[in-house]
């Protein structure tokens, strides 16, 4: 972890304990007293129906490679993704990502390290999908780092997030189109060093919306020597 990461991180800990002390937590979903994802309102997330793309994690109505994979498939082996991007979901990762709730990446990590239970992948290291320096200052800590250390921690994996670096700031993915999304993220990662030789990464992100920002990382990771790489986001739209 950066040393920008840490104090924003502890800066957006200590905002949400006096906030906490202030205004008791509410469930996100329900509003009910007591915590910031209640039990039962993490139990009514809409999970990722199966079949899905071998390759890209799209909804197909038979096993295999979606048309478009078929034509075109992507450098990553396969992208997963927990949930849809909807509802109370929705909501919680705005709330996680915008308004700082950093409380939230518990239960959220939790529902990926189940969904990992599930669904176990072949890898090595689980690497978070980099923000660039301006963005991790402005907003204070990476969401997909925060999830990639508490959904490895509850199924042991090792993480590295130094193995991807974002090597120039990108617009918004927010409202462009998927050939616009591919050109903004194209070339903007990097691999440092040789932490990866050779091995099976996991990418961890918190939304999918077309892939682009996942194909870039896994391009880069390649180029720095990985063996393999998979990715596994939160959520994905429906």
């Amino acid at each position: 972890m950066s040393v920008i990461e840490t104090i924003g991180l502890h800066w957006h800990r200590v905002c949400g304990h006096l906030l906490d002390a202030l205004f008791p937590p509410r469930c996100v979903g329900c509003r009910r007293v007591g915590e910031l994802l209640c039990a039962e309102c993490l139990e009514r997330i809409p999970l990722v129906e199966f079949p899905v793309c071998a390759r890209c994690g799209d909804t197909v109505s038979t096993a295999g490679l979606c048309a478009r994979c078929r034509v075109a498939p992507l450098q990553i082996e396969c992208i997963r993704s927990v949930a849809y991007f909807e509802g109370v979901l929705r909501k919680a990762v705005h709330w996680f990502k915008y308004r700082g709730r950093t409380g939230l990446v518990e239960p959220l990590g939790a529902l990926m390290a189940a969904y990992w239970e599930r669904h176990p992948m072949q890898v090595d290291v689980v690497v978070p999908v980099p923000l660039h320096p301006a963005r991790l200052r402005e907003r204070g800590f990476n969401q997909a780092a925060l999830l990639a250390r508490e959904m490895a921690r509850h199924v042991g994996l090792a993480v590295d997030e130094s193995a991807l670096t974002r090597r120039r700031a990108t617009a918004s993915q927010v409202g462009l189109s998927a050939v616009q999304r591919k050109e903004n993220v194209c070339d903007a990662f990097g691999c440092s060093g040789s932490s990866v030789v050779g091995r099976r990464v996991l990418l961890i992100d918190d939304v999918c919306t077309t892939g682009s920002t996942l194909e870039a990382c896994a391009v880069a990771l390649k180029k720095g020597g990985a063996r393999s790489v998979r990715a596994l986001t939160l959520a994905r739209p429906r």
